[in-house]
């Protein structure tokens, strides 16, 4: 280290002596000795502050609330002990936003950099900051299968700027105790939409005061949109919408047969998801895997005891779609253009979001992007999770994820549009048909700008 400081710094100095020898002002002489002195320090500055060795700059939020970062740094130093790994923490509420504005900056120095969701990840494409990993994948022959289609949705024109290290899926909760009061067997990990209504429809009752709701839908447009996804024919960034009348339908006639609750109703009382599980009168509900920890945790501390009897399947799916297809929404890590130490940060990445990471993240309870039956084992074993169903443990194993939002640069004004939609359809203030009708419309014109 103390050499490439000194060679850095005579490169500069020459690179000084060379402008002046060409004819160059004094102003430019001195903002060349200017920006030699500064790189010397920092390369003084880096040696110095790690006694040898190289410190990555990895941006990060919520330090003291996260599990995993320590493990994967401990096992990463541990094979490269001539790095060592600073962790920055830009909070959570503005993150993207405070990393964009760092990136943009000139004093901005991170190696690595976590990206929080697809809208931030294409400001920081658009604005130029984050260097492409194509190479890097390439040289490393990491193999992009192991994703399970991820990277091919998050490619801008063509090239990868981040890699996922966290995924996080939605499956179908369901309470088991109402499965054994009823004599129903328990559901499958293999169920089309129309097994699904009719499961859910036989266990619902509507007797005042003893209801039990088949289905529970939460209020997010994701949880009845996205069904429309899972064959991969469409994304929910097309412009035509035709395809969700179905799964809309479906949910409708649901609501009006009492088999879920009230979206009106759900919406003024602003009912979370947990809260409804919680009340032990949901057999079936769709939700993220990151429920798993928390219903894990309330049962644990007391806080739930009307659902402590619970599994989890792999989501329902139309005619010919392979079991498993689900809907996901990822945590990636990226390398800003004007990084040190760019190799270094790329093993890094590649150390994090590949199989060996996976298994630290797994250890800990969070849900990796890579995801094995070693991983899932290791997931499982966590306290609480419902091993002896012999469904659960496998409904952790996905094979084709769809991002929830996918990469566009006109997201977030898609997302206005479907969320207004979705209300209108689900309040019925407008029918499927007009409702869908609508996001023809306007999202055709978003797109055609």
């Amino acid at each position: 280290m103390k050499k490439r400081a000194l060679s850095l710094a005579l490169a500069c100095t020459m690179a000084v002596t060379a402008l002046a020898g060409c004819g160059g002002s004094s102003k430019e002489t001195t903002a060349a000795s200017t920006e030699a002195s500064k790189a010397e320090t920092k390369a003084a500055e880096t040696t110095a502050s790690a006694g040898g060795q190289t410190t990555l700059k990895w941006s990060v939020w919520d330090i003291s609330s996260t599990t995993y970062y320590q493990p994967l740094i401990d096992a990463f130093e541990k094979a490269h002990p001539d790095v060592k790994i600073e962790m920055v923490d830009l909070g959570s509420t503005d993150y993207q936003t405070v990393l964009a504005t760092e990136l943009t900056g000139s004093g901005s120095d991170f190696d690595v950099v976590t990206v929080k969701d697809v809208p931030g990840y294409m400001t920081l494409v658009n604005k130029g900051v984050l260097e492409p990993l194509d190479s890097y994948i390439d040289s490393s022959k990491v193999d992009l299968t192991q994703y399970k289609g991820l990277t091919d949705q998050i490619k801008v024109e063509n090239k990868l700027y981040e890699l996922p290290f966290r995924n996080d899926f939605w499956v179908l909760f369901y309470n088991k105790d109402i499965f054994d009061k009823a004599g129903v067997a328990y559901p499958t990990n293999d169920m089309t939409f129309e097994q699904y209504d009719k499961l859910a429809r036989s266990l619902t009752v509507d007797t005042p005061g003893q209801e039990v709701y088949g289905a529970h839908y939460h209020t997010w447009r994701s949880a009845v949109q996205l069904f429309g996804v899972l064959d991969g024919k469409n994304t929910i960034i097309d412009g035509k919408y035709d395809f969700l009348k179905p799964y809309y339908d479906m949910v409708i006639k649901e609501q009006e047969d009492g088999v879920c609750q009230d979206y009106a109703t759900l919406k003024t009382s602003g009912l979370h998801y947990s809260g409804a599980f919680a009340q032990g009168n949901i057999a079936m509900m769709n939700m993220g895997t990151w429920f798993i920890s928390t219903l894990m945790d309330k049962i644990r501390t007391g806080e739930y005891t009307d659902c402590k009897n619970w599994g989890i399947v792999k989501y329902p799916h139309a005619e010919g779609v392979e079991p498993g297809s689900t809907l996901a929404t990822i945590t990636s890590l990226a390398i800003p253009s004007n990084a040190p130490h760019k190799d270094l940060a790329w093993e890094f990445i590649n150390f994090v979001s590949g199989k060996d990471g996976a298994e630290i993240l797994a250890s800990t309870g969070t849900i990796p992007a890579v995801m094995n039956s070693t991983v899932a084992d290791l997931v499982s074993s966590a306290d609480g999770f419902p091993k002896a169903d012999g469904t659960s443990v496998e409904a952790l194993n996905t094979s084709k994820l769809y991002l929830e939002m996918p990469v566009n640069p006109k997201s977030s004004e898609i997302e206005t549009v479907l969320n207004e939609a979705h209300d209108a359809i689900m309040t019925g203030s407008m029918s499927v048909d007009d409702g869908i009708a609508q996001m023809n419309e306007k999202i055709g014109a978003i797109l055609g700008k």
